[in-house]
């Protein structure tokens, strides 16, 4: 591509869009787009007639954090496996607001308030109603058949006075849809279908129950996990603010009072919950002490039997002064040996409950009666995780990062728990060692007491051990039990669920949008259409292919009876006024030394002789002196605009033998004016672009100009044959045709072609025929009476065939 070419495509992409014309060019279409637009809205207010009205039910909880004092060891722990990259938690406030609105919880919800199954039914005018807990008959299936369902299942129950009903029931099996009716006597009834059974009941309110009228109830039973995730989007749970701890819950639901009570419901299985979790800790401690405390008793029974029967059988009734104050030294070790065999008992129990398999992911007991802190807060760090633990599996699973890293940490924490036990009970060892050291002085002073009695003390010292632990266990029972009793819930509702106004269907937002689709679908449905064209149509199209200067736009014309010449000396219809332009505009482009003016066209049947004729005329009625030159001489066209006989010599003759022919005695004057000469192409040659290109035809030019004030040269389509190319050297102005509704759009922009390369001198273009009657041509729209002009046929009647060159003319 050569330069030229490069600065054509830069000016022709900037070249500014006529606004107005493609304004004008939608707007002639308005009662299409008025229709569309109107049916749009109307399509709008009739889905606003029968959409059912969504409404907004808010409410505000508070979320406990707990106390803060009590949980600082744990927070502390947590902290310090945050800062090490062990565990990485978000708030507890921020876990709650997820745990509120989790698909388990919600999903209990739904089967809790059974929101599953959905009662509307018909009105004659609007949307259906939707009937939550005023449905005149309650269906009823049981969760674990609806989770089973796939897709809904659909129930129209159809109720009499008489307390008749029947049922039409539709659902899916096997991917096949399914259809049965069942008729009923009476309430309660039972349905039973391959995909699970249904119960119908009347509901406990009598006027509920009784039915005046025939009636038909939709009843709509879907999977509750399906319904439990639309829930879940029409829910939504945002803090109130950084600074507190206050969820805003708001839900959307076509019914006010099932949203009221879907919030409220919500709430309550959350404390729930959050309770259970909670008492985890105290329940499992309840069963170990009253396993123990079984154990224990059954213990202290059998002490106390041996004790009665020693001394039934030693015949022991007092003990003497002496072995008192012996034994009163020991005493004091005694109790505190127990005390330590009490410390070691729990211990070993705790370590068997440890070891055991079966409590590997459980709370370990904690208040039991140990009293080494170290032990007790480790055990307490521990628990607190492992209930963490649990919670963060009921909206998650194991492979949470999160759930990983605690996993982790508990090991470690577990390890640690497991190293305290152990020691622990190696220093109650070793203290029993030293308080048997200690007890064994005393005991050397009693030496001699009689058998009977060291028996007896060794006896009732087993008895005392047993007695104190069973009644340190009973203690810790009842204060586990105060515990249990007073758990508080984790969620307080501030503001109760209120009517929050109505957030759907948006009629003003639906209607902007029909009004915008109204307009747009039309108008995007024209561009299109007018994208997808490929013939010009107007002016418009050639602006949008080409700059090349278009000296004029001729009309479409049904004057068949007068021939091509269409217009007339001394008259100011429309077809004489646009060739006064054309020839205006031609004269613009002209100097005062130029004469020869070129038309041409890129295929057969555009115009080109049409216009070439009516032009010449145009100048003749203008008082020039003007010939039209035959140039199309490989098919002349020219013969039949000027009704001609094909048989007369032409410039063919003149060209062929140049020295023996007479250039002007071939020009012959036409009956339209005295000052039009017209010049015919002549006996077809068989050299025409030889005799073209030949010396001679610029000899015959300079004669032409010498006699006459314009020579207009009717030339082949320069898109077929290379005449017209050879022709143009001496033309002074090149006049390029394209036909409306005919020429194609890539066939035109052969123009940008010839001026980019110059193959043309001067060129400029004209638009022919051009029919007015279309509104699609808005760029002439309103341009008066071109509209009252019919179709000029020019083409089949006076144009090329397709075998150009060839064969008989059409």
């Amino acid at each position: 591509m050569n330069p030229n070419q490069n600065n054509f495509f830069e000016e022709e992409n900037e070249k500014p869009i006529d606004w107005k014309a493609v304004i004008m060019e939608y707007l002639i279409h308005w009662p299409y787009i008025l229709i569309f637009l109107v049916l749009c809205i109307a399509g709008a207010y009739v889905y606003l007639r029968y959409q059912s009205p969504v409404y907004n039910v808010n409410a505000t909880v508070l979320i406990k954090q707990g106390d803060k004092n009590k949980n600082r060891g744990a927070a502390s722990t947590f902290a310090a496996m945050e800062d090490l990259g062990m565990l990485s938690m978000a708030s507890i406030f921020d876990n709650e607001v997820e745990v509120i609105q989790s698909r388990t919880l919600i999903k209990k919800v739904v089967n809790n308030l059974s929101l599953n199954i959905n009662y509307t039914e018909e009105r004659t005018f609007g949307y259906p109603v939707t009937l939550y807990k005023s449905s005149p008959v309650k269906v009823w299936m049981a969760p674990e058949e609806a989770d089973r369902l796939h897709g809904a299942m659909q129930l129209s129950v159809s109720l009499t006075p008489d307390s008749t009903f029947s049922v039409k029931a539709a659902y899916s099996l096997n991917g096949e849809k399914q259809e049965e009716t069942r008729t009923f006597d009476r309430m309660p009834a039972i349905m039973i279908t391959p995909v699970g059974t249904v119960s119908f009941t009347a509901p406990s309110d009598s006027v509920l129950a009784k039915i005046d009228k025939p009636r038909t109830i939709d009843v709509t039973i879907v999977n509750p996990t399906a319904m439990a995730a639309g829930c879940k989007t029409r829910l939504s749970a945002e803090p109130t603010s950084k600074t507190t701890s206050i969820i805003a819950l708001n839900y959307s639901d076509v019914n006010v009072r099932r949203g009221v009570d879907f919030i409220n419901t919500l709430v309550a299985l959350y404390n729930s919950d959050a309770n259970d979790d909670k008492n985890e800790v105290a329940s499992r401690t309840a069963e170990f002490i009253n396993a123990r405390i079984e154990i224990i008793n059954k213990e202290l029974g059998t002490t106390e039997k041996e004790l009665a029967e020693y001394k039934q059988k030693a015949g022991l009734t007092d003990i003497s002064s002496d072995a008192q104050l012996a034994l009163k030294g020991s005493s004091e070790y005694n109790a505190r040996r127990a005390e330590n065999a009490t410390q070691l008992r729990l211990v070993e129990f705790l370590r068997q409950y440890i070891d055991n398999p079966k409590n590997h992911y459980e709370v370990i007991p904690a208040n039991v009666g140990i009293t080494d802190p170290t032990l007790t807060t480790v055990i307490s760090q521990y628990n607190e995780m492992l209930i963490e633990r649990k919670r963060l599996l009921r909206t998650s699973n194991e492979k949470n990062p999160a759930v990983v890293n605690l996993d982790i940490s508990l090991a470690a924490t577990r390890n640690s728990v497991l190293t305290t036990v152990e020691s622990v009970h190696k220093g109650l060892l070793i203290t029993r060692s030293n308080l048997d050291i200690e007890a064994g002085k005393y005991e050397t002073r009693i030496s001699n007491a009689p058998i009977q009695e060291k028996e007896l003390i060794s006896i009732s010292r087993q008895q005392e051990i047993k007695a104190n632990l069973y009644l340190m266990l009973l203690q810790k029972r009842e204060e586990n039990a105060i515990t249990l009793a007073s758990v508080a819930n984790n969620g307080r509702i501030i503001e109760e669920p209120l009517y929050g106004g109505q957030i759907g269907p948006n009629a003003k937002m639906i209607l902007l949008i029909a009004f915008v689709l109204g307009i747009a679908i039309p108008v995007g449905c024209l561009w299109l259409i007018r994208m997808l064209r490929f013939k010009i149509e107007g002016r418009a199209d050639v602006e949008r292919i080409t700059d090349v200067t278009i000296v004029g736009d001729v009309p479409q014309t049904d004057k068949r009876s007068e021939g091509a010449i269409v217009i007339r000396e001394n008259r100011n219809d429309l077809m004489e006024e646009v060739f006064r332009s054309v020839r205006t505009n031609v004269q613009y482009m002209l100097r005062e030394d130029q004469k020869v003016i070129l038309v041409t066209s890129t295929t057969p049947e555009e115009g080109k002789s049409f216009i070439a004729g009516n032009l010449a005329t145009s100048f003749a009625f203008m008082g020039k002196k003007t010939v039209i030159v035959g140039m199309d001489i490989r098919k002349p066209g020219l013969n039949k605009v000027f009704n001609i006989s094909h048989k007369v010599e032409g410039i063919t003759s003149y060209l062929a033998s140049p020295s023996t022919v007479e250039l002007m005695s071939l020009c012959q004057k036409s009956d339209v004016s005295d000052n039009l000469y017209i010049l015919p192409g002549g006996t077809v040659p068989p050299n025409p672009t030889e005799l073209v290109a030949h010396d001679a035809f610029d000899k015959a030019i300079e004669t032409l100009k010498k006699n006459f004030d314009y020579v207009i040269l009717d030339t082949a389509p320069i898109g077929i044959v290379t005449d017209t190319q050879l022709i143009s050297r001496v033309a002074d102005v090149s006049i390029y045709v394209c036909r409306a509704d005919y020429t194609h759009k890539s066939d035109y922009a052969l123009i940008n072609e010839l001026k980019a390369e110059g193959k043309l001198p001067n060129l400029c273009t004209i638009i022919n025929g051009i029919n007015m009657d279309k509104r699609r041509n808005g760029y002439y729209y309103g341009y008066g009476k071109y509209g009252h002009y019919g179709k000029y046929g020019y083409g089949k009647k006076y144009g090329y065939g397709y075998g150009y060159g060839y064969g008989k003319d059409k």
